[in-house]
């Protein structure tokens, strides 16, 4: 070997080792991966090929020309997930925290234009205390112009990001102009201000686990849409989502193959109750209607009265959205609503055709929902329906009450089809509330009030409490048998496949934000 292949050799070595072997083992104590090796979990084997690999920081402020490091703290490049190309970067915290400023930040930026050039993913592995305070007013540009690519990027490609450690200040901001923030219990953390931060100012005693751990954002604030119990799960996890997700927003859903025969499901036929006030699992229908094992769900801790998540029907990708009887009796709220107007927007985005299971009884009423804006709120998901031009087929399993009835992807907002089961209602409200204020005065003057009133009920439950009046306007399409359902929607969504839109010109809409 030549001293100039040797001298080659010497450095590749030095940038493979980042902040040094000591450092890489306390990673390793801390029960997190190093940079390089979270890359090497995530791709195909073998087919990483890293950039910028002997970049350096350009400060010599406060001792830095001291602290050179190969890499500046994060590595950057390509590869493979399940045969198919995406960009990443991975933040490496054993070098300056993994700190951002100039180099680190030119780094980042250059893989996200190739990804936009390439059509291809862009997934952050993010690792950093924040900004490089040493290089000052230069880190903080850093951040803008990586904001700005984030935003460029934004349905045009698909962005994941992966909390992979602690992610402070500035540096929660990327992550949040991203699709789908991923979490790792216990060893990752986001928030914009840290718990001593926190103590000073609000005098409030917090630990960075209960202020924006996992489960705090995953739960509470809604910030991360999908939780992970180590560092290897979560990148099962994000290899499995990008199964569902096409390479970007000129591709169609991506399909995998499937073998057709008897696509009934007597199973569907026993799920909903004759009781219309008794609740049920909404996953259990879910699962009876989509190809087996294939429900992958967002946000799953997260506003639980609505469940989202990707599924694959005769092996075709679809959103699903669906309120869920089993948690506040599946009504809209601000959380569920918010929730499911995101995830509707991103599969528009994305060409993935949207499946709605409608159970929904109304708004959730109170004066919390009303003075936290549930109107504009509820608007989110209106627009974001209403905007959608992806194939949308509507199914009601049950009840389809007042507004929410509208929100929930009805004809009127443009959905393609809507099927009924036979002993879906659609009204304005229950008939027990409805009969209370249309016969209010024949019960306030009856001797039974009582007895009236329960007549009344089930005179109006015989007239509207039904799919049918719905069908003779045609804004339910067909009224069909549960166990028929997946047969129905696979040569529905079909004959969808080629849907087009013609949208009115304008540079965007004002969704109420």
């Amino acid at each position: 070997m030549d001293d100039k292949s040797k001298r080659l050799l010497d450095i590749k070595k030095e940038a493979l080792l980042g902040g040094g072997q000591k450092r890489i083992d306390t990673q390793h104590k801390k029960g997190k991966l190093t940079a390089r090796e979270r890359v090497q979990f995530l791709l195909d084997e073998g087919t990483f090929q890293e950039l910028g690999q002997l970049v350096t920081h350009r400060s010599s402020l406060f001792g830095l020309d001291k602290q050179k490091f190969l890499g500046d703290g994060v590595v950057t490049g390509y590869g493979k997930i399940n045969d198919r190309l995406v960009y990443v970067f991975s933040q490496d915290f054993t070098v300056l925290g993994g700190s951002l400023a100039e180099a680190h930040a030119e780094k980042i930026v250059k893989v996200m234009d190739l990804a936009m050039r390439n059509g291809a993913p862009i997934i952050g592995l993010n690792d950093s205390g924040g900004a490089r305070i040493q290089e000052g007013v230069v880190s903080l540009g850093g951040y803008a112009d990586i904001f700005y690519k984030n935003t460029l990027a934004s349905g045009v490609i698909p962005q994941l990001s992966a909390i992979m450690g602690p992610c402070a200040g500035g540096a929660v901001y990327s992550p949040a102009l991203t699709d789908f923030i991923m979490m790792v219990e216990n060893t990752s953390y986001m928030f914009v201000t840290g718990p001593n931060v926190v103590k000073t100012v609000t005098h409030e005693v917090v630990s960075s686990e209960d202020l924006g751990g996992a489960s705090a954002h995953s739960m509470k604030s809604g910030v991360s849409q999908i939780t992970a119990a180590n560092e290897i799960e979560a990148f099962e996890k994000l290899r499995n989502l990008l199964s569902y997700i096409p390479q970007n927003c000129e591709e169609k859903a991506p399909s995998v193959p499937y073998k057709f025969g008897n696509e009934k499901r007597e199973e569907l036929k026993t799920i909903v109750p004759e009781n219309a006030n008794q609740p049920y699992d909404i996953h259990e229908v879910i699962q009876g209607i989509v190809d087996y094992d294939s429900f992958y769900e967002i946000h799953k801790d997260y506003a639980e009265n609505i469940v989202v998540g990707f599924a694959r029907l005769g092996g075709k990708s679809l959103g699903i959205i669906a309120n869920q009887p089993a948690v506040l009796a599946g009504v809209l709220d601000i959380k569920s609503s918010t929730k499911a107007a995101r995830f509707v927007r991103f599969c528009d985005a994305f060409n993935i055709p949207l499946l709605v299971l409608e159970d929904v009884p109304g708004f959730l009423p109170g004066t919390d929902q009303e003075w936290n804006a549930i109107i504009t709120n509820g608007a989110k998901l209106l627009y974001a329906f209403c905007e959608a031009t992806v194939p949308r087929i509507t199914v009601i399993t049950r009840k389809a009450y007042g507004g929410a009835y509208d929100v929930m992807n009805s004809k009127h907002i443009g959905a393609d089809f809507n099927f009924a089961w036979p002993g879906a209602e659609i009204a304005v409200m229950g008939a027990k509330g409805a009969a209370e204020i249309i016969f209010r005065n024949e019960i306030k003057n009856a001797t039974d009030p009582e007895a009236i009133w329960k007549q009344k009920e089930a005179e109006y439950a015989e007239e509207f409490a039904h799919p049918y009046r719905a069908a003779a306007r045609g804004y339910v399409d067909d009224v069909i048998l549960p166990e028929d359902t997946r047969e129905k929607l696979i040569i529905a969504f079909e004959s969808l496949e080629n849907k087009v839109v013609s949208l009115p010109k304008k540079k965007h809409g004002n969704i109420p934000l």
